[in-house]
This record gives structure tokens, sequence and C-alpha cells, in this order.
């Protein structure tokens, strides 16, 4: 029997094929070459052997309760088994490995993830302008932030960085404290109905979140939500919602590919949560130069009006985030309202649960060691008096020992406990040579333990942050907000928000934690948070005008 090749394989088409086939098993070969290279490079550095198979050293990790070491430091309890806990495991690895090196890694499936918790190698990598990138997981964050300060990279973060900082400068947030004293006020009437109906305690965590998220949607879009008032409101609960979510991937490894989250439940759930944040944005942006023109419109017929009352005065209207960022594009440069959305959902995003978790970690700490919370109203007193007046700026300045309160609350509990970086370029952390395209992982709840800094580091103890305490300290060992070029940019937004929603707490009620610190169960879920909440015992004070 004959063999005949298809007619359409003639001799060109044949030497085509060849070519092509040779140019394919090339390109395979130096791809395969450059991979066993790249591993053999990244295994240079102490760790766990890996980057050959699929899972990488994940299946280390998934090990039973019982096997997972649990040193007493982390205070955590591990009950039930998650994919939440492979955070907590990692941790442990961590400790217990970090007497091998400052640099340790592991491979998370294919990808190379190196470890990082001393404030040298912190240093490395945050002070370097051009080791900006954030980890490839901050792209589940792109659906709703788009590529925001958050999320950008080159000239797009350093041109938004630029002009955004000025909008975070300290004249201007003292516009901001008016919102912060407002909305504490409607958190006092909350927690008081909660105190008359829960004497014996509860959980204070979703007060706070509902606080926060009224503050920051004032602040950042000048329109209130109420969801201190109305919890159920569309608003709110797809902000809570697509948290939950973003958790969801971040913790489970079958929802970080793209295609099986988008065919999931929670995909469309994110679907329809998108649709009303960004809806609700963008009406909000439209709305705000509508009126914005129509004020200025009506301030030049004032102008101009010879029959006005020479003593009108227009109301000075509370200026937001979002006004800043429209004056910015008025005065030449380029923002179009989608870049303009993204940087407010971004200021949305980072100033919601962040603030929430500093908050109730404070107020946890503080209630379990009553000295310190005597004196934190010692001082509250020396400020205030018996009057229930509103804090000024001047007031917050004078609350040093609170301040020092939320500093040592945020070591012991930092808001991001692990950063993530991808590297640009080949960089060398502790005498390692860790190459271009590699993951870096800053462990800033190890790095806040370092007994050499922090002497008895599980000791809650704001004395640590007194200025004289201070001299000498390395400048990276500790890093709540990040550090360096890309440190976060609402830092003192941050405080002075925190410092008046917990002075307006302590000045109404005395706090007792109802649970010790080693039986709260730790999750990282985007920010750092009690998985079962922050359970508060409050007694009302009466103060007298």
């Amino acid at each position: 029997m004959d063999f005949h090749l298809p007619q359409w394989i003639t001799v060109p088409n044949s030497v085509t094929l060849f070519t092509l086939a040779i140019v394919v098993t090339c390109a395979v070969f130096f791809a395969i070459i450059k991979r066993i290279n790249f591993i053999q490079r990244v295994n240079k550095i102490p760790g766990m052997f890996g980057g050959f198979t699929f899972l990488g050293n994940a299946t280390a990790f998934l090990v039973t309760p019982e096997g997972c070491v649990q040193p007493q430091f982390l205070f955590i309890r591990i009950s039930i088994f998650s994919f939440i806990e492979l955070f907590i495991r990692v941790m442990g690895y961590v400790y217990i490995m970090r007497s091998c090196g400052p640099v340790l890694r592991i491979w998370a499936g294919p990808f190379p993830n190196i470890l990082l918790f001393t404030p040298e190698a912190f240093e490395v990598v945050l002070s370097n302008n051009t080791l900006i990138d954030k980890s490839r997981e901050y792209g589940f964050l792109h659906p709703w932030l788009n590529t925001g300060l958050l999320t950008s990279t080159g000239s797009k973060w350093f041109n938004r960085r630029k002009l955004l900082t000025p909008t975070f400068h300290f004249k201007i947030l003292g516009d901001f404290v008016q919102v912060f004293n407002e909305q504490s006020q409607i958190l006092i009437e909350k927690i008081n109905a909660a105190v008359e109906t829960q004497k014996d305690g509860f959980d204070i965590y979703p007060f706070i979140t509902r606080c926060t998220l009224d503050i920051i949607c004032e602040s950042a879009m000048g329109c209130k939500i109420e969801a201190q008032s109305h919890s159920d409101g569309e608003y709110p609960q797809a902000v809570h919602s697509m948290c939950r979510i973003l958790n969801v991937r971040a913790s489970q490894p079958m929802m970080q590919s793209n295609l099986l989250f988008h065919l999931s439940s929670y995909g469309a759930e994110q679907r329809k949560n998108l649709k009303i944040l960004h809806g609700f944005t963008d009406k909000v942006i439209q709305s705000r130069k509508l009126e914005r023109k129509q004020n200025s419109l009506q301030k030049n017929v004032i102008d101009v009006g010879t029959n006005q009352d020479d003593n009108f005065i227009p109301a000075k209207k509370r200026l937001a985030f979002l006004d800043l960022l429209i004056d910015a594009s008025n005065d030449g440069i380029l923002l179009t309202d989608a870049d303009i959305r993204e940087e407010v959902d971004t200021f949305m995003f980072e100033g919601h649960d962040t603030s929430t978790a500093a908050i109730s970690w404070s107020l946890l700490l503080i209630g379990s060691h009553p000295h310190v919370q005597e004196l934190v109203c010692e001082e509250l007193d020396r400020v205030f008096g018996n009057s229930d007046r509103h804090a000024t700026i001047n007031d917050l300045n004078e609350l040093k020992y609170l301040e020092c309160c939320i500093k040592e609350a945020l070591r012991l509990y930092p808001s991001v406990p692990i950063m993530g970086r991808q590297l640009s370029q080949d960089t060398i952390i502790h005498g390692y040579t860790v190459p271009a395209n590699t993951t870096v992982l800053l462990f800033t709840y190890i790095l806040h333990r370092d007994s050499k800094h922090f002497p008895d580091p599980e000791l809650f103890q704001p004395g640590r942050f007194f200025e004289e305490n201070s001299r000498g300290r390395h400048p990276y060992v500790y890093v709540p907000f990040s550090a360096g070029p890309r440190n976060c940019i609402g830092q003192k937004f941050a405080i002075m928000e925190e410092k008046v929603i917990l002075s307006t707490i302590l000045r109404n009620f005395h706090v007792k934690a109802l649970d010790q610190r080693e039986n709260i169960v730790l999750l990282n879920e985007v920010v750092l948070r009690p998985r079962d909440g922050i359970r508060l015992c409050l007694t009302s004070k009466k103060y007298k005008q």
C-alpha cells in the first residue's frame, strides 16, 4: 500500500513546516533551560526545595491542625483547617526557620516567594525607587480599583503620587476633623443603645466598621451614606461583600484562577457589586461636578450684581477628596472621570478596613491593660477637662500617649501583616541575589516582633514610642504604613481619624476586654482581623458640661 502525503504538503510547505518545528523546538528548549536556570538561582536561597512541580511547597503546609507548628508568640489557636490558615502556617514556618538565615524561600506552585523579616531587608526593597511593583495578588483589586494609586506602577504611579500628595497636606486634613467628630458622635449613640440591651458585652468590630465607612465615604466623596443608621443600604452592603470576595480570592487557590473565579458564584456576586459601586461613584462625580458648576455660576451672579446685600456671605462648602481631584482636572491636568473614580474608589478601599482593624485592636489592648487605660483617661482629662466638646486639631496634637497606644497596637497587629513586591531587577538582599520577576513577601507581623529592637515583643508597652525610647531605632523596623517612596499616602489621615474615634469612645466609656489575646484567632483577609470580632464590655461615663 502506497503512502501519499496530502496534496497541500508540497516541497516548499514541507520546508516551512520543518523550519517551524525547529523554531518551536528551540523555543521550548530555551524556555526550559531558562526556567531551570531561574529555579537553580532561586534555590540558592535557603528554604524549601521546589519549583519543578505545579504545587510547589503548598503540600508542606496542608497538614492536620495537630501537625502544625504553633509558636506561642503568634497568639493563635487553630481549630478547623481552612485555606485561610495557610497564612498562619507560613508564619509558623518563618518563625521556626528564621534561624537558618535572614532570607527564606518557598514556592507557591510554580512561583517563588522570598520571605523577608529583617529591617535591613525591608530597607533594601522599600527604599528603592525602582522596586515599586506590587505582587500579582494585587491584581485581584483591578476590577474594583482599576490602576489607581494602590495598584498602578511605573510612570502612572509616579505621576499620580505627585498629583495626590498635596491633597493630604496637614492643613487640608484639618478640614476632615469635623467629619470625624460628627460620625464619632453617631457611633457613641449606637454604642449607648447596644450597652442598654447587651450589658454583658458585645462585638465592637461591626460598629467601628460602619463608622469608618461613613467617615471615608463623606471624606472621599462628600456624601453621606449613613451606614451607621442604615447598615442594610445598597452601597455599604456592596463594599462589605467586595471585601469578603477579595478575602476569598486571596485565601483559596482555586479562586485565584480568573476563569474559575468568573464561572463561580463569587464572580457573579462581584459583577453585581461592581455595578453598584462604580455606578454610585460615577453618579456622585457627575452630581458633584454639576453642583460645583451651578455654585460657580451663582457666585458670578453675586459678584456682578448691583443690588446684592453687602453683608451676604455664601456658606462655605466642605471640600471632599473628590473636589480636590476635580480641581486638579480643571487646572489642566488630564484626569478623566474614570481616573477620578479609580482614585476615589482606592481611597474608599484603603481607608475603610485598615482603620477599622487599627481602632478595634487598640480598644482590645487598652481594655486589657487597666493601667494603660488610666493613663489615657488622665491625658484626656488634661486636654478636654469635663467638657464633651468636639476634638480640634490642637487637641489631637496634645494626645501624645494615646498616639503611642495606637502605634503600639499597630506594632502588635499591623493592618497589613504581609506586603508583596514583584522585583523588576536582580536585587542583592543579605548577600543573596534574588532574581528579577521574583515575588518578595515582607512579613511586617514578624518584623515588629524583633526582640533586638523591641524587648519582650509580645507585651503591650506604649512607652516604647516615647521620643526618648525611639532614638537609635532602625528606621525600617516599624513600618505599619509601609515606608519609602511607596508608603501609605493617607497615614496622617488615618492617625487623626483613629485619635478622634478612640478619644471619643474613651471619654464616654470605660472599656474592658472580654477575651484574652491568646484566645483570639487571627485571619489575614486583606487586613489582619479577628475571626470572631472584638468583644468588649463598656460602662458609660457621665460628663458634666
